[in-house]
C-alpha cells in the first residue's frame, strides 16, 4: 500500500499534482503551438521505458496520422491529444506513472464514441500489434470525428 499523507494522498498522487500544475503553466506560455505540444509529448515518451514507451509512441504516432487535427500536448505527464477548445481527447496513463498492473489508453468525454446508454473510455493495454492498433485507429478516427 501506497504511504499516504495527512491530506490522504500518496506521495506520487502529490508529485501527480505538482507536475500538472508545472505542465499548465508551460502549456499556457507555448499556447497553442503544434511544435511545443510534440515536444512535450516527446519529452514525457523519453521518459518510459518498456511497453509504456512503445505504446506512447504507437498512440502518437497513430493520432498524428488518423486525426491529424488533434493537438499534442500532455495531461498530467501523459501522452495526449486534445481538441480545438483544449479538451483533450485520447490519452496514454502509463503503468508506470501509478505502479499500476497496466497502463490504459483512455477516452474523455469530448471523444465521439458514445454508443447507447453505456460504452467503454478506457482500455487496459498489455501489447502492441497490428490488431491493437487496428482497434485504436477506429477508436481515435471515430472519437476525433
Amino acid at each position: 500500500m501506497a504511504e499516504t499523507t495527512s491530506e490522504n494522498l500518496s506521495q506520487i498522487e502529490r508529485d501527480a499534482v505538482k507536475a500538472r500544475a508545472k505542465e499548465l503553466r508551460e502549456q499556457a506560455k507555448a499556447g497553442k503551438n503544434r511544435e511545443a505540444g510534440l515536444k512535450q509529448i516527446q519529452d514525457a515518451i523519453d521518459k518510459l521505458d518498456g511497453l509504456d514507451k512503445q505504446i506512447s509512441t504507437a498512440l502518437r504516432d497513430l493520432v498524428l496520422d488518423v486525426a491529424p487535427h488533434l493537438m499534442p500536448k500532455t495531461y498530467y505527464g501523459f501522452v495526449a491529444f486534445a481538441n480545438a477548445d483544449g479538451k483533450v481527447v485520447v490519452f496514454h496513463q502509463p503503468a508506470s506513472k501509478f505502479k499500476t498492473r497496466y497502463g490504459t489508453i483512455s477516452f474523455d468525454d469530448q471523444a465521439h464514441l458514445d454508443d447507447g446508454d453505456v460504452w467503454p473510455v478506457s482500455y487496459a493495454v498489455l501489447a502492441w500489434n497490428d490488431e491493437i492498433e487496428a482497434k485504436f485507429r477506429e477508436l481515435v478516427k471515430t472519437a476525433a470525428s
